[in-house]
């Protein structure tokens, strides 16, 4: 019987990692990736986080994507898995969205949300 292998907890879209490319060719630190996450907070819950990754962390999951490397807080990883991380340009700004599959609510003005845990299949 074959084992199957676990999908990877985030993947990036092409525009996602064309942008975090350009992002950490143009600044000013050392740094090895993205690193991202969840806090509590917000009207919803809980709000997604993004920062450079100067070094690995303990416990982090690392994955590489398109070439782009990206660190996962150990204590996120269950509200992650599966989500697709994509840049996205509109009429008045672009940003980062988070397709996660483990959200089920966002507040209003789209900064927070709520996440349940994966569960594995």
């Amino acid at each position: 019987m074959m084992k199957r292998e676990r999908p990877k907890a985030v993947r990036l879209s092409d525009a996602a990692a064309a942008r975090i490319q350009e992002i950490m060719e143009n600044a000013e630190g050392k740094y090895l990736g993205l690193r991202v996450g969840v806090k509590n907070g917000g009207c919803a819950g809980m709000s997604y986080t993004m920062d450079y990754a100067e070094s690995a962390e303990p416990l982090e999951e690392v994955i590489e994507d398109k070439g782009v490397k990206v660190f996962i807080d150990p204590k996120a990883i269950l509200f992650l898995i599966g989500t697709e991380i994509d840049f996205v340009t509109e009429k008045l700004g672009a940003r980062f969205v988070f397709n996660n599959p483990n959200q089920t609510a966002a507040c209003g003005c789209g900064e927070s949300v709520t996440i349940k845990p994966a569960v594995e299949a």
